[in-house]
């Protein structure tokens, strides 16, 4: 079929929209295919497709904290499809369903199309359209008279990394102003200190796990929605790589077929794709980890300067399998068979993270985990934990750890007390993102002044004054330093990559504007005129790099090749170096002694279920449950599709006479929430996981009044080392409501049900 040749090219088009500063360079690091030029013919050809040419556009992915590139097909303007830039380090052309559905985000009908000011009672959802000037100049006045108030303003935000950390940080210090960031589940805080604190790093390593022979995780969902989910999605599918020959797994014989155990309360999908998976009980991660240890060093089976590192093995004593079995619920025996396995299997590695993490004693069970690695020799080496550069621009922050629970009580107290008089909300949603037990809408209620810059009338957004829409990821500027990282520096860059589809502003240019009006320190610690100056001066730092994959002396040109392939990164260099000899044995024997059991919010004899909440495969802990694309994606374990759930033992269900989709009350100590049963043959006994996600009482029709959530049902316990919200350490009782539904999931009405050993080894 003949090309079409349009008047307007897109391309031209940008050029001649350049001087307002809104523009994207096109990915020029893979071709498309010769048939996606031509064009269809005109009877079927899709109404709104005005020509066949097509562009793709490089740019960064904001549907998680992971980091990933993309590249965006854009025909007349429109974004139409989005992959994972093939160039990219960290995602390497995949891409996971959160990202994919960005396009629907960009075209979703729900969101708020121009700024509103609240004209009604605060959280009647009554608004009014006003016009960008009156809603600056408000936001600027309110700000104004509080200048000199310390900690009278309060910015929230998700947890930032970059250039925008960098803003934030600045700005906040100048105004005075209180800066929070909120990660629902926080579980990235007791890994981080976990690393800190064992390894010696500031930023998240490297798991290797594409190298590994035998990886043991305690609790770390790596095909679910832990860290950066494509990232090690790819790696685990290397380590998996094999030859499936005459019924059974053939191991290629340039690299053996790795061999997975997953240690968890739950059956999460990463166990049900390992090869064992050792249910134990809540919170003992950290106790089987060290009994692992001292089996190691009992035996002789450590590596030498691993064991050295490790110090006196009497100090592990107390961990013997035998003392440690009843706790963890692994037997004694199974207990030994993983130390020897995980010591002569090399190169092996351990992880940890999920329920491992949400513990009050968190941080330290990690550090245990993190620790094995020495004992195999896998520290700073292929198929280990290898170690990640900082980013790689000078004094160019990396990742913002998220706000300790303590600190949004203290936000809530100071709101109560007529502290804090103004609340600036951006991508973060505490309202529905924090346990209920803190009361925090009600605190937010006594706020004189709340201004929202979200394009979705969330729960939060719902309660503000003034709500100025921000872009959407595939309108604005941005950047990112993954972390953790490929294992070499890296930053991935964010551009434009359509027009604004409503009447929103970048954020980001929006509070450069409110500096500029504040003038004084505020505008001295930020001078730039837009995020875009305040980027082009970082790649310019950037080109001062030795190496990377852009080679470029004038700095034009630099910087279009850095959009064109969507960031910048080094594969040439070496990791960072690192070692056994890095670490104090002193702080190993300081673990082994001051490891502290668990605490549990209930008493056992009234509350005998452990509540384990989890984010959801890709709502995650609800950010994206406003996309249907996401609702309708059934759970990789159950499923189920649109609803929340809970997963009840056969056993369990049994004795209670429950059937899948009967509504059961869950009830803790500080809330109650009613939810349908999914039946889970490989559900432990005492054990209830429910996941993240739903539960919104606003943020969009495919949201709104959907499910329930978990966080009114989660006491306010925090990790004693970091402070995180504890969000595994609940208890609850279960109590039927005599109603039912149906369960919207894959199988319909076939209820899940174990198939014989015989059977599977069968197939």
């Amino acid at each position: 079929m003949p090309l079409l040749n349009s008047g307007l090219t897109r391309r031209q088009f940008l050029q001649a929209l350049g001087a307002s500063g809104v523009g994207a360079v096109a990915f020029t690091g893979c071709q498309p295919l010769p048939r996606e030029l031509q064009a269809q013919s005109r009877v079927r050809l899709a109404e709104d497709t005005l020509a066949a040419y097509e562009n793709w556009y490089a740019t960064a992915c904001r549907q998680c904290e992971a980091g990933c590139g993309l590249v965006v097909r854009v025909i007349e303007g429109r974004a139409k499809k989005v992959e994972g830039n093939p160039d990219h380090p960290l995602n390497r052309g995949k891409l996971c369903a959160r990202g994919q559905a960005v396009v629907q985000e960009q075209y979703h009908p729900d969101r708020v199309q121009g700024p509103l000011r609240r004209a009604g009672d605060r959280g009647a959802g009554a608004f009014t359209p006003i016009s960008w000037d009156q809603a600056l100049d408000e936001l600027v006045g309110r700000l104004r008279e509080l200048q000199g108030r310390s900690e009278a303003v309060a910015l929230l935000t998700r947890p930032l990394r970059a250039h925008s950390a960098m803003l934030v940080e600045r700005f906040t210090r100048a105004a005075g102003a209180r800066w929070l960031t909120l990660d629902p589940l926080g579980a990235e805080s007791p890994l981080r200190s976990a690393a800190r604190r064992i390894l010696g790093q500031e930023v998240l390593p490297q798991f290797d796990l594409q190298r590994a022979r035998y990886v043991l995780s305690f609790g770390a969902d790596v095909l679910g929605a832990w860290l950066s989910p494509v990232h090690y999605g790819v790696q685990y599918g290397i380590f998996r790589q094999g030859d499936y020959r005459a019924g059974t797994f053939q191991p290629r014989r340039d690299r053996p077929r790795g061999y997975l155990v997953q240690v968890e309360p739950r059956f999460s999908a990463t166990a049900a794709s390992a090869d064992a998976w050792l249910p134990i009980r809540p919170g003992s991660e950290g106790r089987l980890a060290l009994s692992l240890a001292q089996v190691i060093l009992a035996e002789g089976l450590a590596d030498p300067e691993g064991g050295r590192a490790f110090g006196d093995p009497r100090a592990l004593d107390p961990y013997q399998p035998e003392r440690v079995a009843q706790a963890s619920g692994v037997s004694a025996e199974r207990i030994r068979q993983l130390a020897r396995d995980f010591a002569t299997r090399r190169p092996s590695l351990a992880l940890g993270g999920g329920p491992a993490g949400a513990q009050t004693n968190g941080a330290d069970n990690l550090a245990a985990v993190l620790a094995l690695n020495y004992l195999v020799g896998g520290v700073g080496r292929e198929g280990g934990v290898r170690f990640n550069p900082p980013p790689p621009i000078q004094n160019l922050p990396g990742a913002v750890q998220a706000s300790r629970l303590a600190d949004w009580q203290a936000l809530a107290e100071g709101l109560r007390a007529g502290q804090v008089q103004a609340v600036l909300v951006r991508r973060a949603n505490p309202v529905y993102g924090l346990p209920a037990a803190l009361g925090f809408r009600d605190a937010l209620l006594q706020a004189p002044f709340i201004a929202s810059f979200s394009s979705f009338l969330d729960e939060t957004t719902a309660l503000a004054d003034l709500v100025l829409p921000a872009h959407l990821p595939l309108e604005d500027w941005g950047d990112d330093v993954p972390d953790p990282g490929p294992g070499f520096a890296a930053l991935t860059l964010q551009q434009p990559v359509v027009r604004p589809f409503y009447d929103t502003r970048s954020f980001w240019d929006t509070l450069l504007a409110v500096a500029e009006a504040l003038g004084g320190q505020v505008r001295r610690e930020v001078p730039w005129r837009t995020f875009k100056d305040l980027l082009r001066e970082g790649a310019q730092a950037l080109q001062g790099q030795p190496g990377g994959n852009i080679q470029e002396a004038d700095p034009e040109r630099f910087w279009v090749q850095l959009l064109q392939q969507g960031g910048w990164w080094d594969e040439a260099a070496a990791p960072p170096a690192g070692g056994p000899a890095t670490l104090p044995a002193q702080s190993l024997q300081q673990l082994a002694a001051s490891l502290r059991p668990a605490e549990f919010a209930g008493a056992e004899q009234e509350f005998p279920f452990h509540l384990v909440v989890f984010p959801h495969t890709t709502l995650g802990a609800g950010e994206t449950a406003h996309l249907a694309w996401l609702q309708a994606a059934p759970d990789p374990v159950t499923s189920v599709a649109w609803q929340t759930w809970v997963e009840l033992s056969s056993s369990e269900a049994a004795q209670r006479g429950l059937h899948e989709g009967d509504i059961v009350a869950l009830e803790s100590l500080h809330g109650r929430v009613e939810v349908p049963v999914y039946i889970h043959p490989a559900a432990p006994p005492g054990v209830l996981a429910m996941p993240m996600g739903q539960g919104h009482a606003g943020y969009g029709r495919w949201a709104e009044g959907r499910g329930a959530n978990p966080m009114a049902l989660l006491a306010p316990l925090a990790d004693e080392a970091t402070g995180a919200l504890a969000y595994a350490a609940t208890r609850v009782r279960l109590t039927p409501t005599g109603r039912h539904l149906t369960l919207p999931k894959f199988e319909g009405n076939v209820p899940a049900f174990q198939v014989p050993e015989a059977e599977v080894l069968k197939t």
